[in-house]
């Protein structure tokens, strides 16, 4: 069985604290991508296939499996990026108020070794209270979840925001669906338990 070296193709340091939550080894680079949508691309082809791209782009200089991850927001039929600016942050979450709104995250192995490539697709479904311009504002200001789509921390005080959650893998909201990340590794040789 190859020995392989474990590398997150991502420099978030959301993705990057879920990894470490399977108490692997890993080193990170930093993914080479054109992020824009495709005409007419939807939502989940889009994630799938940035996640794809993003562990393909990564040229590690020995035996790896690199792990692409890509999300985006859906409202109400629309994808959703990044806020960047506080304005967008309160418009996003008050466009989201009352709503269920779901994202979906893209996840890719890539085994450099056999040129294998495993895609695939987690959807993670949020149900938001009714939010009021003042909480929203409020939100914001405290957790500046400007590098967030749907501009939200949910391992935060962005909990505060929800009603409920429906979903197979929390982790997913945040960026990177353990649950299938272990399955996908698991069968390229990486034991994770053991």
């Amino acid at each position: 069985m190859q020995n392989y070296q474990l590398v997150l193709a991502s420099t978030s340091p959301f993705r990057q604290q879920l990894l470490k939550k399977l108490d692997l080894p890993f080193v990170t680079c930093s993914p080479n991508c054109d992020e824009t949508a495709l005409p007419g691309e939807s939502a989940q082809d889009l994630v799938t296939r940035l996640a794809e791209t993003k562990a393909r782009s990564c040229h590690p200089n020995q035996p790896s499996l690199v792990i692409g991850s890509d999300q985006v927001c859906v409202i109400d039929g629309e994808i959703i990026g990044k806020p960047h600016t506080q304005e967008q942050a309160i418009k996003q979450l008050l466009r989201q108020s009352g709503k269920a709104i779901t994202f979906y995250t893209g996840l890719a192995v890539y085994n450099s070794v056999s040129g294998q490539c495993m895609v695939t697709l987690e959807p993670f479904t949020v149900h938001f209270r009714s939010l009021s311009s003042e909480m929203v504002t409020a939100y914001v200001a405290k957790e500046q979840p400007l590098q967030c789509a749907g501009s939200f921390m949910c391992e935060g005080l962005g909990i505060a925001l929800f009603e409920r959650l429906e979903g197979d893998d929390p982790n997913s909201l945040v960026g990177l669906p353990l649950i299938k990340l272990v399955s996908m590794i698991e069968s390229q040789g990486i034991t994770v338990l053991g």
